[in-house]
């Protein structure tokens, strides 16, 4: 796969590692994101992030964190607040980039999602956010998949 242009594609795989994780404090804490972005930034491997697409998928996911949450419902065996909450934010980051980020091809954001929740999640939790995200893209970018 060719890269875009100007993208460097590994800042951007720690931005999405980042944002799970200060997602999952955002959540946890129920703090005001513009702290929990603050509070990340400072830390030592922010400086190997894309800054900015760090900041988009936090501040995209707050602003439209209850459309991603209804377009999931068809999909999750249960409440979307009762789900594992490393698994919440891998799924609502992907949701988020699947809906908002057609500049992002949906198996990037699948497999990065996969890939987070691997390293942080239950033992079996990215086969469930694997299974939820694959028939999110179904639903939300029918034309992508089919070509």
């Amino acid at each position: 796969m060719n890269k875009p242009s100007g993208i460097d594609l590994a800042a951007r795989s720690r931005a999405r590692r980042r944002a799970l994780q200060a997602l999952y404090a955002w959540q946890m804490s129920g703090s005001n994101m513009g702290k929990v972005i603050e509070q990340f930034r400072h830390e030592q491997d922010m400086e190997v992030a894309d800054e900015e697409y760090f900041e988009d998928l936090l501040r995209g996911v707050e602003r439209h964190v209850k459309e991603l949450d209804e377009g999931m419902k068809p999909f999750v065996d249960r409440e979307v607040d009762q789900i594992d909450p490393i698994e919440r934010a891998a799924l609502r980051l992907g949701a988020y980039e699947l809906k908002f980020r057609p500049d992002v091809p949906y198996r990037v954001v699948i497999n990065e999602a996969v890939e987070v929740t691997k390293r942080f999640g239950a033992d079996h939790g990215h086969s469930y956010v694997n299974g939820v995200l694959d028939k999110l893209a179904t639903h939300w970018r029918t034309a992508e998949k089919r070509s």
